[in-house]
């Protein structure tokens, strides 16, 4: 007798967003899916179970008896892992994830990637949502849980799939950028500056990553760019075989105060929404200038984005008490606080931001961007920066905001400062790309009693 078995996976760092997503799409898909991590915590934890995907804590050997296909490895697994050296050992199958996504989901799809340092999950989200709204049904992998779908990925019939293209390495085996493997029709690049210093050694290496992903984009393909970035435009000049739409320039698309888009000079229609600051604006630019290059009428495109709601993580507000409201936001690097914070700015006017940070990035925790922190922070009435584990002097690196800057090493010593300075009407900005110790609940519990 003939038996039909689901084909299997096994994930190693399954607890990740990129891999946790590639489970989901792969379950989605009919696959067996299981997968280990080293830490195996909600909320991902409890996402891929209750889609029914088996999670293993720790990378113990006991795990080849699954016998999957293949093993799907993230790009947390280093050398000296014990399950991969089993791996390696026994000559088992293996892929990278961005590889194993390229060759099994996006092969016959029009993929639209999102690149840059910042804004690649809000863009995708906004590009995912204007397609939704379109009626176009589009599948996707985004670093992040867009509100408007309330899932990180999903896989659809449709030949429209969008995903978060990051510059981040593949593997320990294949040290290119994930997205070179996406092989997109439609790329947004939307920004261009130097960050992940635990692998790039300057911004020109980035370049370099970014122009091999051009190099990828078809020749009826389009590459939405931001025409402000002079590192954009460095990579284009490279070698470009790809239609470019540049956006953030008068002679491409633009969006004026008055929140009308115009497309080379001529009006396209105004943009109604709620979002904060001028990064989302120029986010909605490139998603609108993608979104066209799959068949979505402007129009259309900004109807939709008038009802988008945006990422979790992204100036989220966790909640208010005695009139003060908390947010939570991903801002991590310099570029993306001080926007976070200007854009808050113009939303309160004077009511007071007390901005809180965690640098806990790997450039952050090196300290390449110490020196860039202060500006950053200008527009915020009061600085609280959790100092614990870094290896630089956070309280030499903000002595340029004087006192207004206050540095703890300890997480509940920060919180009582924020809670004694705070008073009604402030605004608690939390930045941070982790989960901050679970301070946004101290918070509103400290502020509740």
């Amino acid at each position: 007798m003939i038996t039909n078995k689901a084909p299997a996976i096994h994930i190693l760092g399954i607890c990740g967003t990129f891999m946790g997503g590639i489970a989901a799409l792969a379950k989605q898909d009919g696959y067996r899916v299981t997968g280990c991590d080293a830490n195996v915590y909600p909320p991902m934890s409890t996402q891929l179970e209750a889609q029914g995907i088996e999670l293993i804590e720790g990378f113990g050997v006991e795990q080849l008896a699954l016998n999957p296909d293949v093993f799907v490895i993230g790009n947390v697994v280093s050398r000296g892992n014990p399950l991969m050296e089993e791996i390696l050992d026994r000559n088992l199958p293996y892929i990278s994830g961005p590889q194993w996504l390229a060759d099994t989901l996006l092969r016959d799809k029009w993929v639209l990637g999102v690149a840059g340092t910042h804004g690649k999950t809000t863009t995708s989200a906004m590009l995912a949502w204007i397609l939704e709204y379109a009626g176009l049904n589009p599948g996707f992998l985004i670093g992040g849980v867009p509100q408007n779908f309330g899932v990180s990925a999903r896989l659809t019939e449709s030949p429209f799939f969008v995903i978060e293209a990051d510059e981040y390495d593949t593997a320990f085996f294949d040290k290119r950028s994930k997205f070179v493997h996406y092989h997109p029709r439609t790329a947004i690049l939307n920004n261009l500056e130097f960050d992940h210093a635990d692998i790039f050694a300057d911004l020109a290496a980035i370049e370099t990553q970014f122009h091999h992903l051009v190099r990828t984009v078809p020749g009826n393909g389009l590459i939405v760019s931001n025409g402000r970035e002079s590192s954009l435009d460095r990579v284009l000049q490279r070698g470009c075989w790809t239609q470019v739409e540049r956006f953030g320039t008068d002679d491409g698309w633009q969006i004026g105060n008055d929140n009308l888009v115009t497309l080379n000079g001529k009006a396209q229609g105004t943009l109604n929404w709620e979002l904060l600051g001028e990064h989302n604006r120029q986010n909605a630019l490139a998603a609108l200038a993608a979104a066209r290059h799959a068949g979505v009428p402007v129009v259309q495109g900004l109807a939709a984005l008038g009802e988008f709601r945006n990422v979790k993580r992204r100036m989220e507000v966790r909640g208010v008490v005695s009139g003060i409201t908390v947010y939570d936001d991903f801002a991590h690097h310099p570029t993306a606080i001080d926007t976070t914070v200007a854009g808050l700015r113009r939303k309160v006017g004077a009511a007071r931001i007390l901005a809180v940070l965690e640098p806990r990035s790997n450039t952050m925790k090196l300290g390449m961007m110490k020196d860039a922190l202060p500006g950053s922070l200008k527009d915020a009435d009061m600085v609280f920066c959790y100092a614990g584990n870094l290896g630089w002097d956070a309280r030499s690196a903000l002595s340029p905001l004087g006192s207004k800057a206050v540095v703890e090493d300890q997480l509940d010593a920060l919180i009582e400062k924020i809670i004694t300075a705070a008073r009604p009407g402030d605004h608690i900005l939390v930045m941070s790309n982790g989960g901050f110790g679970g301070i946004h609940e101290k918070l509103l519990e400290r502020l509740h009693n």
